[in-house]
């Protein structure tokens, strides 16, 4: 059955429209910011509405594309490629970030680079459609580029705060690691294969036995997860994610929930049928480390945004174990509801934020279950869908990646396990902290709830935080995964294998009684002083920070010192100078020889003319 016609058209408008908005507040509602968010968010509004049609009228793979690049041996186009795995993602972007917009209307209205704020976020999206959309590797990694340049904008958006710029600045340089890293990949597809168009590709690696490429497939494939470690914020290159707090709120949310941070996850599932061998076994524990890590670290974080920014590392640390597993399946069903869940969580938090007159710190908080109930209520939602509490979305979503873990590896299994209960401490601490007990300072004791128009947006994602679970992933997604030596992919649902559910749903409720029984009636963390060394440690992030300082120190610093002193000792002092002084000491010699005398002219002549008849003559 064909597509209707109109369905590639609409497809390409919902691309087009971020960048219209983009332009449109650049050069005509510049000065105007109300005006500005009001636009954009109908615009994103629409384009989630498109999404939903082009997702229930679609019959089959869209390809529409147009020549670019056309040298011998290179043939690139530019066009949009439309499957499950696509419309879903399109569906993820336009809603959450709707979401996300409506939200800022009211969170930034007082803000007086409005304007300048929503023509970032329209880039931003406009940037991860194109990521969604693309059709091929280059084109997505020309996009995948223009989200570093607008997380750049949005991360350091309030620049004059040194800590914002240092933020952005940081996220810049660290994504650039993995991005060369992810075109070096796309280089060796291409010098190997002649074609990095993704269905050709597919095609290519499903028709030959990978044996035979794997001289070549799995550093490829390592080099292309590199581009993932950056966006996706991997271990060791995950430092830049908690830093990007510093941005507002709104875009925390949008970083974290459907655009930057997930482009990686879906870069790997895209790709899924080249990651054979050791590049899974990598990736798949690159992914665990993560998660563990960014969950330990959470234990012992006091601003409200930070432990979301870590469960975040965490999660995508669990989604790229899925990969490594080999199941993008299971990765891909969590990113979903974690898009919805986190987004609820980041604006939830927003509100919070605003209601306490911009304090981030929890432990200046407290009481806020009276003031603020029905914040608290939907914070509760999606707190309960992260710790993967039944019937939430989480918990089907994280039940498919422990399944595969178990069928995987049993110590990635224990792993996954420890961040469940993990995952359901660090963030009922925080619920406990914050809405519990009473307030521990005036701004807490004279908050009130969020304005509608922020209430409004978190009621909507409360939705899918609790249903998005329900959906029958394997069937909405097929056959689209295939492993690279074109085995089927061995789909995981939580119903086919019982104890990593009823584990997962046993250890969360362990993690979050135990939370709420040591921090539901305190005023400071008990834990710092009796944790000794280990808070200390935690709560210094595993001085990963530091560890770069010293290398960099070691390494890039020390070689700029030695150019330095080579540049002034030997090419300025030498060289140049020693250059300089021979000129000048032939200078100063053959002046000496301009008398200004007739006869001593005439002597030079004369002796000039012997020296030339004497080589003449001999």
């Amino acid at each position: 059955m064909e597509n209707p016609e109109w369905i590639s058209n609409v497809v390409w408008l919902i691309f087009a429209m971020p960048l219209f908005m983009c332009l449109a507040i650049r050069f005509i509602t510049r000065e105007h910011g109300q005006l500005s968010a009001d636009l954009s968010s109908l615009v994103t509004g629409i384009g989630f509405i498109l999404s939903l049609l082009v997702f229930f009228s679609m019959k089959e793979d869209i390809h529409s594309y147009f020549p670019w690049i056309v040298v011998q041996g290179l043939d690139v186009s530019i066009g949009v490629e439309i499957n499950r795995l696509s419309v879903l993602m399109l569906m993820i972007v336009t809603g959450v970030s709707t979401a996300v917009f409506y939200f800022s209307r009211v969170y930034m209205r007082d803000d007086p680079d409005l304007s300048r704020f929503y023509s970032a976020l329209n880039l931003f999206v406009f940037s991860m459609l194109g990521i969604v959309v693309a059709d091929n590797l280059l084109q997505m990694f020309l996009f995948w580029e223009l989200v570093g340049v607008s997380s750049f904008l949005l991360i350091g958006f309030w620049f004059y705060k040194p800590s914002a710029a240092n933020a952005c600045r940081k996220a810049f340089i660290v994504n650039r690691i993995g991005d060369f890293g992810f075109l070096l990949g796309i280089i060796l597809v291409w010098h190997n294969t002649g074609d990095i168009s993704f269905s050709k590709l597919e095609s290519f690696f499903h028709s030959f036995d990978p044996e035979q490429f794997s001289s070549w497939l799995v550093p490829a494939g390592l080099l292309l997860f590199c581009g993932a470690m950056g966006k996706s914020a991997q271990f060791p290159l995950h430092v830049w994610l908690p830093d990007a707090m510093e941005g507002p709120t709104p875009v925390s949310a949008l970083i974290h929930a459907a655009t930057m941070v997930a482009a990686g996850v879906f870069m790997l599932c895209k790709i899924s049928f080249m990651l054979v061998g050791s590049a899974l076994d990598v990736i798949a524990w690159i992914g665990a480390i993560t998660s563990l890590v960014a969950a330990l670290i959470a234990l012992q974080q006091d601003d409200i945004k930070r432990i979301l920014a870590y469960s975040t590392l965490s999660q995508l640390g669990y989604m790229v174990m899925a990969v490594g597993l080999s199941a993008p399946t299971a990765a891909m069903f969590h990113l979903t509801t974690h898009a919805f869940f986190k987004a609820l969580l980041f604006l939830g938090a927003g509100a919070i934020i605003f209601s306490v007159h911009h304090e981030q710190n929890i432990w200046k908080m407290g009481g806020l279950r009276q003031s603020m109930p029905l914040t608290y209520r939907l914070f509760l939602v999606g707190t309960l869908a992260l710790c993967g509490i039944f019937p939430l979305s989480g918990f089907y979503s994280k039940d498919a990646i422990i399944a595969a873990a178990q069928s995987g590896n049993p110590i990635l299994f224990f792993i996954s396990l420890l961040v469940v209960f993990l995952t359901a401490f660090y963030m009922f601490r925080l619920v406990s902290v914050v809405f519990f007990n009473k307030p521990r300072t005036e701004n807490a004791s004279h908050a009130h709830e969020a304005p509608t128009g922020m209430i409004i947006p978190l009621v909507i994602l409360a939705v899918p935080s609790v249903m998005a679970g329900w959906i029958n992933i394997e069937e909405f997604f097929g056959t689209i995964f295939h492993h690279a030596g074109g085995a089927n992919l061995f789909l995981l649902p939580f119903e086919h294998s019982p104890l990593p559910a009823f584990l997962g749903l046993f250890i969360a409720f362990l993690g979050a009684v135990l939370a709420f029984q040591i921090y539901s009636k305190v005023d400071e963390d008990p834990v710092v002083e009796k944790a000794g060394f280990i808070s200390w440690v935690l709560g210094g992030k595993f001085f990963i920070d530091e560890i770069y300082r010293v290398l960099i120190a070691c390494t890039h610093e020390l070689l700029a010192k030695i150019a330095a002193w080579f540049d002034r000792a030997f090419l300025a002092g030498l060289v140049i100078k020693g250059s300089q002084g021979v000129i000048e000491f032939g200078g100063r010699a053959l002046r000496l020889l301009q008398t200004g005398n007739l006869q001593t002219y005439a002597l030079w002549f004369f002796i000039g003319l012997s020296v030339l008849l004497y080589f003449i003559t001999h």
